[in-house]
C-alpha cells in the first residue's frame, strides 16, 4: 500500500543540525564530546586612553596571551540594537513635560535619535572568552571513536553519539575548566577588566540570539526554568 509522504511525521529537530548536544552547569557540551565554557569580559574605550596608557595596555595584553598554556577563543558578538522602546519613553516624557522649553528640547533630541538610527545601525557589542575542553583529554577511547586511520570519521554509524557517558564528560570537563577560568580571571583583572562565566540560563539565551538574530529582539524564550533547553518533537 502506498504511503502519502505528506502524512509522514517529521521527527527531526533543529538541534540535529547544530553542534551542541546540551548546556549543563554553565558548560556547553558538543556532540563530539568536547565542552566549552564561555566567559563574558568587560571592555575599555581604547581611544580615550593616552598614548602611554595604550602602549601599557597592549603590552600587558600581549603578556597575557604569551603566558597561556592552553588555547582560548576571543569572540566579539555584535547585533543591531532596537531603540524603539527608548524612543517611546522619550515620547512619553515629552507628552508629560509641562515646561515648554524642556518639551521642545526632548522633541529635538528624539528627532536627532530617529535620524541617527535611519542613517546608521545602532550596534551593541559583547566580548566573550571561550575556554575549551578538548575531546582528546578524555583519553584514547574517544580518539578511536572519532578517528579512522588518522582521518575524522563522520559517516560511520558507530562514530555518532558521545564517546562517553554525559555525566562522566561533564565531570571531567568541570575539573579541567575550573582552574583555567580562575587563571583567566586573575590575568584579566590586572588590566582592570571584569570577567565572569556565563551560567546555563545566560548561555541558552546567548545561543538563542545567535541562531535567531531576526526574531530574538521581539520573540523571547518562553521557558522560565531553563531545565529543558532542547526542543524535541512529540
Amino acid at each position: 500500500m502506498a504511503v502519502d509522504p505528506l502524512k509522514i511525521a517529521i521527527r527531526g529537530t533543529t538541534q540535529d543540525h547544530l553542534p551542541i548536544e546540551d548546556i549543563v552547569d554553565g558548560m556547553v557540551l558538543l556532540k563530539d564530546g568536547s565542552c566549552v565554557s564561555v566567559m563574558q569580559i568587560s571592555s575599555v574605550n581604547f581611544d580615550l586612553l593616552s598614548e602611554r596608557e595604550q602602549s601599557a595596555l597592549v603590552y600587558a595584553y600581549g603578556g597575557i596571551l604569551n603566558s597561556l598554556n592552553f588555547p582560548i577563543q576571543i569572540v566579539i558578538y555584535s547585533n543591531a540594537k532596537d531603540v524603539t522602546y527608548y524612543l517611546n519613553n522619550l515620547k512619553n516624557a515629552q507628552d508629560k513635560q509641562e515646561n515648554p522649553l524642556l518639551k521642545e528640547r526632548i522633541a529635538y533630541y528624539r528627532k536627532f535619535i530617529e535620524e541617527t538610527v535611519k542613517k546608521n545601525d545602532v550596534l551593541s557589542k559583547a566580548f566573550y572568552v571561550v575556554v575549551p575542553f578538548s575531546i582528546l583529554e578524555l583519553g584514547i577511547k574517544s580518539m578511536q571513536s572519532q578517528m579512522l586511520g588518522g582521518i575524522p570519521n563522520f559517516t560511520k554509524k558507530e562514530a555518532k553519539g558521545l564517546p562517553f557517558e554525559k555525566e562522566y564528560i561533564l565531570e571531567k570537563a568541570a575539573a579541567s575548566l575550573a582552574p583555567k577560568k580562575d587563571h583567566l580571571g586573575r590575568l584579566f583583572s590586572r588590566l582592570g577588566l571584569e570577567i565572569r562565566s556565563l551560567n546555563t540560563k545566560e548561555l541558552i539565551e546567548l545561543f538563542y540570539r545567535i541562531y535567531n538574530e531576526e526574531t530574538a529582539n521581539v520573540q523571547r524564550i518562553q521557558s522560565a526554568s531553563f531545565e529543558t533547553p532542547m526542543v524535541t518533537t512529540k
